[in-house]
C-alpha cells in the first residue's frame, strides 16, 4: 500500500465513508511541510506530510484545532486523522477553499470574543512548537516569569547555540533582568492565544466567514495575538477596529508589541538566518531605550 492509499484508508476508518481519491496535487503548504489535496470527486481533504519523526508536530496542530473547534467562537480547519504511511508522518484536515478577503470586522470580533473566554493560567496541556522550533509550555501563574523563561530566554538560548552573541545576547541578558519595568501598572489576563496569527494564517470563506489556521496554541497575554498581527503587513483596518471596538488594548501596547514580536523575530533568525538577528538585536536595543 502506498502512501495516498494509507491516507486514503485513515480517512474512510475516520469518517466511517469510503474514500478512494482519484485525483492529488500539491499545493503550498508553507516552510516545514509538504502540503496536497486528495479528492474522489465528492469528497475533498487538505493533506499536510513530513518525515515520520514529525509526528509530534501534526499531533500538536491536531489537538490545537480540536481546542478551537471545541470553543466555538472562529472557524479553522477541522482535523481528521493523523498518522504515519510509507515512511511520512501526515494530518488530514477539513479542506475549505478560502480568498484572501472577506469579513475582517468580524475576524476581530471573534478573535476578542476568544481573548475573553476566562483561562485559569498561563502556558498550554502539553508543549507544541512555533513553525518547527520547539515551544515550551509548562502552566505559569506569573505572565512576566512565563515570557522571560519559556519563550524570550529559550529563544535567546537557542541564538547563543546558533552563534548569534556579542550585542544580542549581552542586551538579551539585561532585557531579560528588567522585563518587569515593561510591564508597570499592566497585569495581562490568561487568553487562549492563535500564537501565530500573520497574515498568511488566515483566510475567509466564499460567504466572508474568517478562518483561521496554523496555530500554536497556547494560553498567554492577548496582545501577543495582536503584536504578531502586524509583523509581517497587517490585517485589513477593519480587523484592528472591530478589536479595539470589543476590547480596547492597554496603555503601553505599542512597547508591549515589540517585546512580543522580538520572539518571533529570534525565532525566524534560529530557523531561517538571514539578517533576522541583526533586526532582533535592534529591537532589543529599542526596548532597552524604553525602560533606561
Amino acid at each position: 500500500m502506498n502512501g495516498v492509499e494509507a491516507i486514503a484508508e485513515a480517512i474512510s476508518n475516520a469518517t466511517g465513508s469510503a474514500f478512494a481519491p482519484r485525483a492529488s496535487h500539491s499545493v503550498s503548504g508553507g516552510d516545514i511541510h509538504t502540503a496536497s489535496i486528495l479528492q474522489d470527486g465528492a469528497q475533498r481533504y487538505f493533506v499536510k506530510t513530513n518525515c515520520a519523526d514529525r509526528l509530534d508536530l501534526f499531533e500538536a496542530e491536531a489537538d490545537a484545532l480540536a481546542a478551537l473547534v471545541a470553543m466555538g467562537v472562529v472557524r479553522v480547519p477541522q482535523p481528521v486523522c493523523l498518522g504515519r504511511a510509507a515512511g511520512q508522518a501526515f494530518l488530514v484536515l477539513e479542506y475549505l477553499e478560502l480568498r484572501g478577503h472577506g469579513d475582517a470586522a468580524r475576524l476581530g470580533e471573534q478573535l476578542a470574543q476568544l481573548h475573553r473566554i476566562p483561562q485559569p493560567r498561563f502556558g498550554w496541556t502539553r508543549d507544541n512548537w512555533i513553525g518547527s522550533t520547539p515551544q515550551p509550555n509548562a502552566w505559569r501563574d506569573d505572565w512576566i516569569a512565563f515570557w522571560r523563561e519559556q519563550r524570550l530566554g529559550f529563544q535567546f538560548r537557542l541564538a547563543a547555540r546558533n552563534g548569534y552573541g556579542g550585542a544580542l545576547q549581552r542586551d538579551g541578558e539585561i532585557l531579560l533582568a528588567r522585563l518587569d519595568t515593561l510591564f508597570d501598572a499592566y497585569v495581562p489576563a490568561p487568553s487562549l492565544l492563535h500564537g501565530d496569527l500573520w497574515g498568511g494564517n488566515h483566510g475567509y470563506l466564499a460567504d466572508g466567514t474568517p478562518v483561521i489556521f496554523d496555530p500554536a496554541l497556547y494560553v498567554g497575554d492577548r496582545e501577543c495575538d495582536l503584536a504578531m498581527s502586524e509583523l509581517f503587513g497587517g490585517f485589513a483596518p477593519e480587523f484592528y477596529a472591530a478589536y479595539r471596538a470589543d476590547w480596547p488594548l492597554d496603555t503601553g501596547y505599542d512597547v508591549r508589541k515589540t517585546l512580543y514580536n522580538l520572539y518571533h523575530i529570534l525565532n525566524h533568525a534560529n530557523l531561517f538566518g538571514g539578517g533576522y538577528a541583526a533586526q532582533a538585536a535592534r529591537m532589543t536595543a529599542q526596548l532597552l531605550a524604553q525602560i533606561r
